[in-house]
């Protein structure tokens, strides 16, 4: 989807691990790594945005890594709690809000969004600190915090 607004928009990301390796995408717009995710549309949720966005992006079955609060009542939705939340500099004028996410999927067998990434990889710990992958310091700190809080579960 396309910026909904001039200033700022929600966005999720998740960090998705498999077998101690940790799930990137090559953005063909941004021209890096990046995690799965998207903009959150006007009419869904973080939650729903972060579901639809790995069903869109990767097709693979997640588990994501949060827990919800348990206040369900009339008017109320409680949501997944997001591990981390940024705000990072998209252009001079625009930004994003991002609500990040982990989770674990039970293979690695990716289904590909080709008009958005052009490869997609699994990467190890090791693998991450490739100057190959010129991941930004935010990336890199996420990825290993996933494959951090993957290992405890």
């Amino acid at each position: 989807m396309s910026h909904i607004h001039e200033c700022y928009d929600y966005v999720v990301s998740v960090f998705i691990v498999h077998r101690k390796k940790v799930l990137l995408v090559y953005h063909k717009k941004y021209k890096e790594w990046l995690p799965i995710g998207g903009h959150v549309e006007l009419d869904e949720d973080p939650e729903e945005a972060l579901y639809r966005e790995i069903k869109e992006e990767c097709g693979l079955e997640v588990k994501i890594l949060a827990s919800r609060p348990n206040i369900v009542h009339p008017g109320v939705k409680p949501l997944l709690t997001p591990e981390y939340l940024d705000a990072h500099r998209i252009t001079d004028v625009h930004k994003h809000t991002a609500f990040v996410y982990f989770g674990t999927a039970l293979s690695d067998r990716v289904r590909l969004h080709e008009r958005e990434h052009r490869e997609y990889g699994w990467f190890s710990a090791k693998e991450l600190t490739s100057s190959k992958l010129k991941l930004t310091r935010s990336i890199h700190f996420y990825c290993r915090k996933a494959l951090e809080k993957a290992k405890k579960k």
